[in-house]
């Protein structure tokens, strides 16, 4: 019997995914639980695998395509089998073609006059939390959009594809009510990454890289970060002995409790308890008020192939060191796997980015917002330190600590960090 493989359900708030890449074709084999294509969302990457064993009969949405959840995307059953065989209706295309925009009638006088006199109408379909972002961010009128999705709804694909038409035929602008920005040295314009880019003729004739989902996810977010909080960053030096220590130690009894003990589960181990004492480092700003954070979720950033990700340990105050240590093994390995979920990326409070691993000495690491602010850890190594008047060699490194300057001021973002270096260099 045919079976259908459709988008599954990425995570709470995921509506849709991007096929990223098909790991079998038509016609190939294909057993229970392996993985069958690579979905990709705004934040993750991650395989899905063949709930049934069988032959890829059809292949109904191809790389590169955002589609929703509960899409039919392949058809799975046995050799010669036709797709239609269990009775179900034909699967459907999951993108419908876009109809052609129709193309502008009213001359610009009249466009603008009906900008300045009919507010634009809320727009009341359903939309996933990912376009009602870049639509909010910039200023779309979803009314205006043919959506191509299921049932008719916008996609990341339509909005983006508005975006990329609205720069090639500028629309007239409508007044705001708010003042405009004066640019000044102290509050700079920063030009949004979808703003167009003259480039020179030399650059012109060079070539364009195509953005993936989770690169323009990236490009997005950073922006986002550093136009919303003010960002400072104060540096510490850390010296490792007792950790160093203590790690030679207990690195092979921790192996035989199957976690490989690395400097990082001190860190976060460390991290977590100066967020306990200081718990404005846990928060999040909100015109309310700041909210202060209960849980203690370290998101751990980490590169990959495709970009950068942000993995996350839910309840780390709740762990010991052991435990630390095997959540980030398992993090690690399933994010170099493509086999994180969205939830696992998904509630952090407080991020850590352990630039040191590929030989950074000092770094100035942006927000992960809504975050207060993000931890960044240089490349530990034997430095000449003088202790007592003495001459020592220790094994050291440069701490960062990039923070919102609207939740935490200098004194109390150096006291945060004095607490984390006195538990490092305090251990026991």
């Amino acid at each position: 019997m045919a079976i259908q493989v459709v988008m599954p359900e990425m995570g709470e708030g995921v509506v849709e995914g991007t096929i990223s890449r098909w790991l079998k074709q038509v016609g190939e084999q294909v057993d229970q639980y392996e993985p069958l294509l690579e979905i990709e969302t705004d934040k993750v990457t991650t395989e899905a695998t063949a709930e049934e064993a069988g032959t890829v009969l059809e292949i109904l949405v191809p790389e590169g395509e955002t589609v929703d959840v509960g899409t039919v995307l392949a058809v799975i059953g046995q050799p010669g089998e036709s797709p239609q065989k269990n009775g179900k209706a034909p699967a459907q295309e999951t993108t419908a073609k876009a109809e052609p925009a129709p193309p502008p009638t009213a001359p610009k006088a009249q466009a603008t006059a009906v900008a300045h006199h009919q507010p634009t109408e809320r727009y009341t379909g359903r939309i996933s939390p990912v376009v009602g972002r870049i639509a909010a961010e910039h200023e779309v009128d979803l009314n205006q959009i043919h959506g191509t999705g299921r049932d008719g709804r916008i996609t990341k694909t339509d909005i983006l594809a508005h975006l990329d038409q609205r720069q090639t035929n500028p629309q007239p602008l409508t007044p705001s009510p708010v003042h405009p920005i004066t640019p000044s040295p102290l509050h700079p314009v920063t030009r949004s990454p979808r703003h167009p880019v003259t480039l020179s003729p030399e650059l012109a004739t060079g070539e364009v890289v195509p953005l993936t989902p989770m690169r323009r996810a990236i490009a997005e977010h950073m922006v986002r970060s550093v136009q919303t909080s003010p960002h400072v960053t104060t540096v510490f030096e850390f010296d490792f002995t007792a950790v160093a220590h203590h790690r030679t130690a207990h690195k092979d009894q921790f192996a035989r409790d199957g976690a490989n003990l690395t400097f990082t589960a001190y860190i976060v181990a460390a991290t977590v308890a100066a967020l306990k004492q200081h718990p404005m480092a846990n928060s999040t700003w909100t015109d309310e008020g700041i909210a202060l954070k209960r849980q203690i979720n370290i998101g751990m950033a980490a590169a990959i192939d495709d970009g950068l990700i942000v993995p996350v340990i839910k309840g780390a105050d709740g762990m010991n060191l052991l435990g630390l240590a095997r959540t980030i093994n398992d993090l690690t390995e399933r994010a170099r796997r493509k086999q994180l979920q969205p939830g696992d990326v998904q509630g952090g409070t407080f991020s850590i980015t352990n630039h040191g691993t590929s030989g950074s000495l000092f770094a100035t690491p942006i927000i992960n917002q809504p975050q207060c602010g993000i931890l960044g850890v240089g490349k530990i190594e034997k430095r000449v330190k003088v202790i007592n008047d003495a001459i020592a060699i220790r094994p050291l490194a440069y701490v960062s600590f990039t923070f919102d300057h609207r939740i935490l001021d200098g004194k109390t973002a150096d006291d945060f960090v004095s607490t984390i270096k006195q538990v490092i260099e305090n251990w026991q």
